[in-house]
């Protein structure tokens, strides 16, 4: 039997040399921020990005043991190159490990600002002084996130082992990826396409974002649905939900309609999550409205199409009030469409999931790249998207670490291929039937 090292030397080489650039590159990091600023590590991480796309490419064309142990080797290194440093395009981890402090304490995070006097002695130099917003804002991360920084920081009160606990939960969304990819009849080595991917190495490991935790959930929750299980898969898309709220997007994609049973357990679940923290009456959504008003979502100063409409046009009175209600009627459509779908195979439901976590983000369109996390896992299953739109449009959403975030013409070109990709996958919407992907009931 021929040795399969030799079956494609030239993927293997590829793939090697792909994945020895993104190690250095994550290594050399923090360094290229140092000594050479922004302006060169953001076009350099988007050149990271086409080493991904260059490596989804190969690996396909490798042993599935084999070709696993070098994508997983190679990406645990690059994560632990930067799991260590300095968080480089966020700050938010600070607060999540403030936030499991103050749930230590048996005070309710969503009670008090950082600098109220009430939390003095749990301030130090290490977390509480590089909070951002800590004067202003309540933290704005719901129950399941709250409780996941609670049960972190009782291990460690520090950034680095929150950063491991959400690459823990890469862990889950990585085995997830190869399992449904082993049921799409896919090449296991796609996952390289997650494994490497600039925002997955970045976003978590290195800035250590809750998204991690919310994307291991959806995942967890669109694997349990189809495997026929979708009240369970419906229960881990609500906890998805209570970490990131446009998580709900994805649960029209496994709900069959006339079914009572998913609105009232995902109503239910959320409930229950929220149960500890009422103490504090309405103000358990935190930061929420203020989040929307900073961000100009509200205003729609913040919203794309909006804000390139009236750069064109000028003022446009109700504008903003026009675009959220047809952004509504897009996405009520997209649900319909999902939900509709009769007898999906497992390639229809995380294309249906894929249209409208997209569609969700393109017609949101956030300031952060982080956002985008949730779509990585979906780019390994093949579910429609272009791999260059969604790779070189999230990097190019750092423009903020460049430009104001009120920079049209740069947010215009980070966000064009996010469009590109929702119409490409609608495009591919003609379902791909696989063994056994009529066993939908639970």
């Amino acid at each position: 039997m021929a040795n399969p090292l030799r079956q494609d030397v030239g993927a293997w080489l590829g793939l090697w040399a792909a994945g020895t650039g993104l190690l250095v590159f994550a290594a050399a990091g923090p360094w290229i921020v140092a000594t050479r600023g922004y302006g060169v590590f953001i076009p350099v991480l988007a050149v990271s990005g086409l080493a991904t796309l260059v490596a989804a490419k190969l690996a396909v064309k490798l042993p599935a043991r084999t070709g696993l142990i070098v994508i997983l080797g190679l990406a645990l290194a690059m994560r632990l190159a930067v799991v260590g440093e300095v968080p480089l395009l966020s700050t938010d981890v600070y607060r999540y490990v403030w936030d499991g402090r103050v749930q230590a304490a048996g005070i309710n995070p969503y009670a008090f600002v950082p600098a109220d006097p009430a939390l003095l002695s749990l301030r130090d130099n290490a977390i509480f002084a590089r909070i951002n917003r800590a004067d202003y804002a309540v933290t704005i991360y719901p129950p399941v996130a709250q409780m996941y920084f609670l049960a972190v920081t009782r291990i460690a009160e520090t950034i680095t082992m929150m950063r491991l606990a959400m690459v823990a939960c890469e862990i889950v969304t990585v085995l997830v990826i190869i399992d449904l990819l082993r049921r799409l009849d896919r090449p296991v080595t796609a996952v390289v396409a997650y494994a490497w991917h600039p925002l997955a190495v970045w976003e978590v490991a290195n800035n250590g974002h809750v998204d991690a935790l919310m994307v291991a959930l959806l995942m967890g929750g669109v694997w349990l649905a189809i495997r026929a299980r979708a009240l369970a898969g419906a229960i881990a898309i609500a906890l998805a939900t209570l970490v990131k709220p446009y998580a709900i997007l994805a649960l029209p994609a496994i709900w069959r309609p006339w079914d009572w049973r998913v609105p009232l357990i995902v109503v239910a679940t959320i409930l229950l999550c929220y149960l500890p923290y009422l103490g504090v009456g309405s103000e358990v959504l935190g930061f929420l409205a203020g989040y929307v008003s900073e961000e100009g979502l509200a205003s729609g100063e913040g919203i794309w199409l909006v804000s390139l409409v009236q750069a064109v046009f000028g003022p446009v009175p109700g504008l903003t009030a026009a675009y959220l209600a047809a952004a509504a009627v897009v996405m009520a459509w997209l649900a319909v469409r999902g939900a509709l779908r009769r007898d999906p195979s497992p390639q229809s439901v995380i294309r249906d999931v894929t249209v409208l976590l997209t569609a969700g983000l393109f017609l949101a369109s956030p300031n952060y790249a982080w956002y985008f996390l949730a779509l990585v896992p979906f780019l390994a299953l093949g579910a429609g998207a272009p791999l260059w739109a969604l790779t070189l449009g999230a990097v190019l959403l750092y423009r903020p670490a460049l430009l104001p975030h009120n920079d049209l013409a740069w947010k215009t070109v980070a966000i064009l291929p996010f469009l590109i990709a929702w119409l490409m996958t609608l495009r591919h919407r003609a379902p791909i039937q696989e063994p056994g992907a009529s066993a939908w009931r639970n």
